[in-house]
């Protein structure tokens, strides 16, 4: 008898858990069924082998917290963050874990510089297993012609007649050093080629799925031959595991149809540890596949890195140019921080132009991005009147600011809403809310409020994923009450005399000053015109603006 949702605890998936239900579901992760028991789990950690023997690198397992309906012999529903019913996990045990243990078993470390680590210390203490019933395999809306399961994978490989098929793994942008070697290696083995890049949790600051599918396929449609290569896309959760990872990278592209598999330089390799040397040997995981590869029933095409040879114009394994030789290449940082960052389109003997231009798109130098430019201070400490200047300023530079000012915030965003601090921090929020949605949207938001606690203020900068300038209006209280046209201070005082506090800012109630504000400035010093200067000088300086007269190559 199948189990309903009715009467059962419910546990929402992250998206590790999402990639791993997919993969057990569809048979990517076989011969899992199911998320590890404690028999399985301890001899992975340990032997990186199931309690049968089999070879299974990295638990693959589900954290809960006991409780709460949560325990043995109860059915406990999975789903996902919207509420939708994937599976039950019908709970057959529930069992404490070692985190170090796991950690340095599975990851040879305890560094949470190491992804898998950072996640693993954040877990609950417990893990769940059981019988897996799937009712649906978690939905994905996106590219969804080329989301094929190894079954719909093995088959189409058999339509286009294919009986030897290289894969490669990836979680970057293909360049033409990738274009290269993967058409070296379908050509080595005489077969096809599947390029599988991990659309699941792969490295933090990684370039997002959606723009690097994008170039995966201007890529495949136009330069390599029509009928020997096949795109599809791998919801894998990533733990930049290494040697154990291209086991685990290996086990799964067998079971999608592949013979071999292309295995470069420090493979699913997280970087450096916090001492700064790499969690990895740079051919440790060749090794490890050397070592298993009979054993999973993959062969492995081991490559070297491709460089350019400008005077031949041409690519070639780094092994394979004579000593002397002038060759070119570009690293990611080079990339990101000397053509992306400044605008500049990346060398056509670097990276396909269809490729190139998507990154440009999607990756926009500071002057192209979003940016909130956030006023504090005060009542009557100008910040209204500055950020009028800057907007008119700012168009000078060709970014066009969209003002949110206290007074009309308080009439249209937040009408209804109180001077509690309670209401006020409602009132921050909704604000930087907004203003942050505009800034991830290439937009310019001008925010002149008082926002007097430090709180709501650093969760209005998370907000705009860092592109957040702070203006601190540090003009003197006995200032701004000399301003005061509106008579609010004074009315405040008078409140406080008669016992009848009105919890104004900065006659009864405080105002946190910003620790380290991008820009401070006081309008009883400074005119509007240089307290403008000050804010476009160091816009200039953090690049969100072009000095008058820059032409971008």
């Amino acid at each position: 008898m199948k189990a309903t949702a009715q009467d059962h605890a419910s546990l929402t998936l992250d998206e590790r858990g999402l990639c791993d239900l997919e993969l057990l579901a569809t048979g990517g992760f076989s011969p899992l069924t199911g998320f590890l028991g404690k028999a399985d789990y301890d001899r992975v950690v340990a032997e990186q082998r199931l309690a049968d023997g089999t070879l299974w690198p990295l638990p693959v397992t589900l954290p809960v917290t006991p409780g709460d309906g949560v325990a043995e012999g109860k059915t406990l529903a999975l789903r996902d963050v919207y509420g939708n019913l994937l599976a039950f996990l019908h709970v057959e045990e529930i069992f404490a874990y070692d985190k170090a243990a796991e950690a340095k078993g599975s990851y040879g470390t305890n560094d949470a510089k190491h992804p898998a680590v950072a996640y693993l210390n954040k877990s609950p203490g417990h893990y769940a297993a059981g019988k897996l019933e799937v009712i649906r395999v978690p939905p994905h809306y996106d590219f969804t012609d080329i989301r094929r399961t190894p079954t719909e994978l093995r088959e189409y490989f058999q339509t286009l007649g294919w009986s030897k098929v290289v894969a490669f793994q990836t979680r970057n942008p293909l360049h033409r050093a990738h274009e290269e070697l993967t058409k070296r290696a379908a050509e080595q083995i005489g077969g096809g080629l599947l390029i599988h890049p991990v659309v699941g949790v792969t490295k933090p600051g990684d370039v997002d799925h959606y723009t690097r599918v994008r170039c995966y396929r201007a890529l495949v449609d136009n330069y390599y031959e029509q009928g020997a290569v096949v795109l599809s896309l791998l919801p894998l959760a990533m733990r930049m595991a290494g040697p154990r990872e291209v086991l685990l990278h290996a086990i799964i592209r067998r079971n999608y149809g592949c013979t071999h598999f292309i295995v470069g330089r420090d493979h699913a390799g997280p970087g450096n540890d916090s001492t700064g040397k790499p969690f990895y040997a740079p051919y440790a995981a060749q090794e490890a596949m050397a070592t298993h590869k009979d054993e999973i029933g993959m062969e492995m095409v081991d490559f070297k890195q491709m460089v350019y040879l400008p005077d031949d114009n041409r690519y070639a394994p780094v092994d394979e140019v004579p000593a002397g030789t002038k060759t070119a290449d570009i690293s990611g940082t080079q990339v990101r921080d000397n053509y992306l960052a400044k605008g500049l389109q990346l060398p056509e003997w670097f990276s396909r132009p269809a490729v190139a231009e998507i990154l440009n798109e999607t990756s926009p130098p500071k002057f192209r991005q979003g940016l909130t430019i956030w006023f504090t201070g005060l009542s009557g400490s100008g910040k209204s009147t500055v950020a009028h200047g800057l907007v008119e300023r700012l168009a000078e530079y060709g970014r066009n600011v969209s003002q949110l000012d206290g007074d009309e915030i308080r009439t249209h965003l937040s009408k209804g809403l109180g001077f509690s601090k309670e209401d006020r921090d409602t009132n921050i929020h909704r604000v930087g809310y907004v203003a942050g949605l505009v800034a991830q949207h290439g937009g310019t938001t001008l925010c002149a409020v008082i926002s007097p606690y430090r709180a709501p203020r650093d969760k209005a900068r998370q907000l705009s994923k860092g592109n957040f300038v702070e203006v601190y209006c540090d003009t003197p209280l006995d200032v701004c009450e000399k301003r005061d046209v509106k008579g609010l201070y004074a009315k405040a005082r008078t409140a406080v005399a008669e016992g009848k506090p009105m919890g104004f800012t900065g006659v009864d109630d405080p105002y946190e000053a910003p620790l380290s504000p991008e820009v401070t400035i006081d309008t009883s010093k400074q005119d509007v015109q240089e307290c403008v200067d000050v804010i476009v000088d160091k816009l200039l300086a953090l690049g969100y603006i072009l000095p008058h007269g820059h032409i971008v190559e």
